[in-house]
């Protein structure tokens, strides 16, 4: 090696994968960030958390130097680690950073390497699913022939859900971009993947479920709701339609189809054992927006969404588990890091759910976030009237996912 090149590779400041900075985030480690990003972009997703602090400062105000005023801002004797799209503006910033004397890194592939963290546990509900991964059958509960694995994506708060029995195994609200990791996680657990289950037409991410349908990657069976299906899918691949009593077979266990429109027309509920799937229509922290398929009747649909609610609430035992389709910043997650709660917990701490029809509709309506970004586009993608290729459909979904009727937690204590 030369000379020159040995400088160099002293001289590179280092890197922070998105793994290691999660695990530092989670653990509550004194986190600081400089985002680089454009104000815009900075304000629809950024990183956060309890222990972390962030500063915005767009790279192109950077050029010629630190301004004084972000020296003031930037913490002394703390490390800086500099945030962009994709890791090269943040590279280059944290070298300037360096050259200043300041404790500098820079995310991994920015923003886009946060998008590709995906984490997997599996459910501790011990009427329906093993306590852990490797437990053999003898060790599980009685009629608990069953694992439930939540996945999750911090980047967005998007959730999905690989339920698996024997040799044969099911997947809720797949992601296209991870269609490869429930297919290989299925298969480390001794079994070949069948079904691939959307709740609704999704309007934050690209569906897995063709995905998943292709021979290439698994020949899972595409599943949609039946009503779903009435917005007028065009799919190249085959799938199957359920309504409301339909049952998948899966192992020994069942899937039974409960309709619970309101978020959309088509939005279904899954039950396995006592857990609910709701999809987007009852979050941990939140009930659904009415007004994403059609934003003209978000009244009528928060009315649905009232009485889809109310039967859950009706027909199902306090101690049911709700897991659902997404996550936001104002969920708290369980101590295991998973995010789903009893059904009882909820209504008890969540006033909307105990509303009459009306006061619901006035409160669900009333201050509901922005729409999430590209939303009609990812739409159209589920639907099959929009083509995009992996890269593409990737960057469609970039930021959160919007899907609660509001940014603020509804639980209460």
């Amino acid at each position: 090696m030369s000379d020159d090149a040995t400088t160099a590779a002293d001289d590179a400041v280092g890197t922070v994968t998105p793994e290691r900075l999660k695990e530092r985030v989670d653990a509550g480690e004194d986190v600081f960030l400089l985002d680089v990003r454009s104000e815009d972009d900075y304000a629809e997703w950024h990183i956060g958390g309890e222990s972390v602090e962030s500063v915005n400062y767009p790279y192109f105000e950077l050029l010629d130097g630190v301004p004084d005023d972000l020296r003031d801002a930037l913490p002394d004797g703390r490390r800086v680690t500099v945030v962009c799209a994709k890791g090269g503006s943040s590279e280059m910033v944290a070298e300037t950073l360096a050259d200043e004397g300041y404790d500098a890194d820079h995310l991994e592939r920015g923003m886009k390497g946060w998008a590709r963290l995906y984490e997997y546990d599996e459910l501790d509900v011990r009427a329906t699913t093993a306590a852990s991964r490797g437990t053999t059958s003898g060790d599980r509960g009685a009629g608990s022939d069953v694992t439930v694995a939540q996945y999750r994506r911090p980047s967005s708060g998007c959730l999905a859900y690989l339920v698996v029995s024997d040799d044969e195994a099911a997947v809720i609200d797949p992601l296209r971009a991870f269609a490869e990791t429930y297919v290989q996680d299925a298969r480390t657990l001794g079994a070949d993947l069948v079904y691939a289950l959307d709740t609704h037409v999704h309007a934050d991410h690209v569906s897995g479920v063709r995905t998943l349908a292709d021979g290439t990657t698994s020949g899972a069976t595409a599943v949609l709701p039946a009503a779903a299906d009435a917005r007028g899918v065009d799919y190249d691949v085959d799938y199957e339609t359920v309504a409301d009593g339909d049952v998948l077979e899966v192992g020994d266990v069942e899937i039974e189809a409960v309709h619970t429109p309101g978020h959309t027309t088509g939005m279904t509920t899954y039950r396995v054992g006592n857990v609910l799937f709701t999809g987007d229509g009852l979050f941990t922290e939140s009930v659904a927006r009415p007004d994403l398929e059609d934003p003209e009747a978000a009244r009528d649909a928060a009315r649905t969404l009232h009485a889809s609610l109310r039967g859950l609430i009706e027909r199902f035992d306090d101690d049911v588990i709700v897991a659902p389709a997404h996550y936001s910043d104002a969920a708290t997650p369980n101590d295991d890091g998973t995010y789903t709660a009893a059904l009882g917990d909820l209504v008890e701490t969540m006033d909307a759910l105990s509303m009459d029809e009306d006061a619901f509709v006035d409160y669900v309506v009333r201050d509901m976030p922005p729409r999430p970004a590209n939303h009609e586009s990812i739409i159209a993608t589920n639907l099959g009237y929009e083509t995009h290729d992996d890269e593409s459909a990737f960057e469609l979904e970039l930021g959160p996912n919007n899907c609660a009727a509001s940014e603020d937690a509804m639980t209460g204590e």
